[in-house]
């Protein structure tokens, strides 16, 4: 005996019909996302660049009353000159690849007189009183003419780099205030490779506290983005 045939029931197809959206619907949400994605690029790049723009605005614009600089602040700031120069060894290098220290610079002619020499000697103390923070700086001697440096000052140069450099191009940079010489004054030199100050012409040791003091406070408002070392 066969089965009876069982009944079929047919279900209508169910569909769901979704509005597709319009061609300026599109274009506005593409629109969007390209702001919504430029914006946070922009801030990404706002983030890297904060705390070297902080810094700066710190040293060179939010001053409290009554403390002024002793260096003279140089505006706008000079690079260094893309020139090549040579160290007392012969090896040569451009001027640019000194960046990514503070350089502490004096400028002398290589027969270094009595004054060059105190120069010298100042630098380095100067230097030594910055403790912890002297590895983030650099002891410079711009030697601008082609004479001997005297060999009796050599060992108490080792930790300095001195290099010599075409003086007419190291005049369209480094400048001297008025009425001095260039070998008058130190000059200070930031990691970007910008001479961004001078102090004042033959220092005294009063002199060279308050410069010691200067370069404390740059070092400190630069220590959230600057590091030992290039």
């Amino acid at each position: 005996m066969q089965d009876a045939p069982r009944s079929k029931t047919h279900h209508p197809l169910g569909m769901t019909v979704y509005d597709l959206p319009s061609p300026s619907e599109v274009v506005q949400t593409d629109a969007k996302r390209t702001s919504i994605g430029r914006f946070r690029m922009l801030l990404v790049l706002l983030v890297c660049a904060a705390p070297v723009v902080a810094s700066y605005f710190a040293y060179y614009v939010v001053r409290p009353e009554g403390r002024r600089n002793f260096g003279e602040l140089i505006q706008p700031v000079r690079a260094l000159p893309d020139v090549q120069v040579r160290g007392l060894g012969g090896e040569t290098l451009q001027m640019p690849e000194l960046k990514g220290q503070w350089l502490f610079i004096s400028v002398a002619g290589g027969d270094c007189s009595t004054d060059c020499q105190h120069q010298l000697y100042l630098q380095r103390q100067i230097l030594t009183g910055l403790g912890k923070d002297r590895a983030r700086t650099e002891w410079v001697w711009l030697v601008n003419d082609q004479a001997e440096v005297p060999r009796s000052i050599l060992p108490a140069l080792q930790e300095a780099t001195v290099v010599r450099i075409d003086a007419g191009a190291l005049a369209q940079w480094l400048q001297p205030a008025q009425g001095q010489k260039l070998s008058d004054h130190l000059y200070l030199v930031d990691p970007q490779g910008q001479w961004m100050m001078r102090f004042p012409a033959n220092l005294t040791a009063e002199g060279a506290l308050k410069t010691k003091r200067d370069i404390e406070r740059l070092l400190r408002a630069s220590s959230s983005w600057d590091e030992a070392g290039r």
